[in-house]
Formats: C-alpha cells, sequence, structure tokens
C-alpha cells in the first residue's frame, strides 16, 4: 500500500462521507485558480497545511513526502515563465515580467496541489470508486478503476519482491547487470500480472459474475454541519483574499 493510501485509511476523517471531504479538498483548489495568486493561493496554502496538520492530523513529514513530487512539476513549470525565446533579447532571453508570472503559477499550482492533497490523505479510493455509481458513472468504468487500483498494490508487491531477488543475487552490481535486471523486471512483472488477470476472470465468472462488481461500502452520511462549514471557510478565505488584495498589491 502506498503511503498516501495508508494515511486516508488512518485518517481522522476516514468514516465521514466523500462528499464532506469533496466540498473542502475541491473548494480549496477552485478557489486556489480563481482567486488572485496574491494573496488568495497564498492563503489557500495556509489554510490546507493547517488543515492537514490539524484535523485531519496527517503527519509532517508524510505530508511533505507526498507533496514534493507535484511541487516539483509546479516549480518546473513556473520556471519555463523565466525566459522567453525569439525577440531584441536575442534566441532565448530572460523575460521582462518572467518572476512575476512564474510566482504567480508556481502559487496558484501549489495551493491547488494541496487541495487535491487534503482530499486524497482522507479519502481512500476503497470508498470513493464504489459510490461513483450513483453520481451517474458508468458500473463498468467504476468496476475497471476498482480492479485496477487494487491490482496496482499486487504489482508493486510483486515488483518489489522481484528485485530484492535480484539484488541478493548480485544483479545490481555492475551498469550491465542492472540493465539485464530491469529487462528481467519488466519480463516478468509482465508475466505475473497476466497470470494474476487470467486467473481473476476465472474467478470471477466461477462465481457467476453478470457485469458488477458488488462489494461493501462503509456507511456514511452526509454531514450537513462540516459541509456548511467548509463553505463558510471557503467563503470567508475568498471574502479575506478580497479585502487583503488591494492593500497588498
Amino acid at each position: 500500500m502506498l503511503p498516501i493510501d495508508a494515511a486516508a485509511h488512518s485518517s481522522r476523517w476516514r468514516r465521514r462521507h466523500p462528499v464532506d471531504k469533496a466540498v473542502l479538498g475541491l473548494g480549496l483548489t477552485v478557489l486556489a485558480i480563481s482567486l488572485p495568486p496574491w494573496p488568495g493561493a497564498a492563503v489557500v496554502v495556509v489554510a490546507a497545511v493547517v488543515l492537514l496538520l490539524g484535523p485531519a492530523g496527517v503527519p509532517g513529514r508524510r505530508l511533505w513526502r507526498a507533496y514534493r513530487v507535484p511541487l516539483g512539476f509546479c516549480v518546473t513549470g513556473a520556471v519555463t515563465l523565466l525566459v522567453q525565446v525569439g525577440g531584441p533579447g536575442g534566441l532565448v532571453s530572460l523575460a521582462a515580467d518572467g518572476p512575476l508570472r512564474a510566482g504567480e503559477l508556481l502559487l496558484r499550482t501549489s495551493a491547488a496541489s494541496l487541495g487535491l492533497l487534503l482530499f486524497a490523505f482522507t479519502t481512500p479510493m476503497s470508498d470513493l470508486l464504489p459510490r461513483l455509481v450513483r453520481a451517474g458513472i458508468p458500473a463498468a468504468v467504476v468496476d475497471v478503476a476498482l480492479v485496477t487500483y487494487r491490482m496496482s498494490f499486487l504489482l508493486l508487491d510483486s515488483v518489489r519482491r522481484i528485485r530484492e531477488a535480484q539484488a541478493a543475487r548480485l544483479g545490481h552490481t555492475g551498469r550491465s547487470a542492472q540493465w539485464r535486471s530491469l529487462a528481467g523486471l519488466g519480463a516478468t512483472a509482465f508475466v505475473r500480472a497476466f497470470d494474476r488477470a487470467t486467473r481473476l476472470q476465472a474467478g470471477l465468472a466461477g462465481r457467476g459474475y453478470d457485469g458488477t462488481l458488488r462489494v461493501l461500502v462503509p456507511e456514511a452520511r452526509v454531514s450537513v454541519r462540516f459541509t456548511a462549514a467548509s463553505c463558510a471557510l471557503l467563503a470567508a478565505l475568498a471574502a479575506l483574499t478580497l479585502v487583503l488584495e488591494r492593500p497588498l498589491t
């Protein structure tokens, strides 16, 4: 199981309905995109970090490990705005308003990523996917996503075991040995994945599979109080941004 999935299963908000957490997490993402980057996105970043480390109870180290990956993409995208191609400055030159645009993009994308992480760190996929059928998503699409999600952990575990076996047999001692081990890892992982899929299909057929996977979903109700508090918080963040925008700019 991935660390973010383990954190979602042990979250303080684990038993809350996904709609409650979607209103808050995705609402923060919408604010990060729609509000002015300064101070709107900065306010969203502070609010998301406080919610993640406080009420949601996400460990700081685990949050950083999950956040540094999207943050790297955010930084990479922002760096490209620092330069311009062509113009009077030559083939490649520094953009006149590059630092400002790069900072705005970095604030927006990092704040939006934290909003999505708030939802991901508190909502296991096993709770979310079965409920998508009620939202109008075709059952076949949900079943494929659910099986793929569950099979991915088995595949990752197989890859880990294969790498450990290769390392125990000195398969990573040199560059040529590493390439041979990588090729063997890919071939073995593919064969095992195909074999698991075949056995899964045979097992479903033997159990009278009729096109729908029936799984137990934890009982949860949409909390009117939690949703109202989330909407109030989002409205307060938007109002605070509008109040601080003029003096700060």
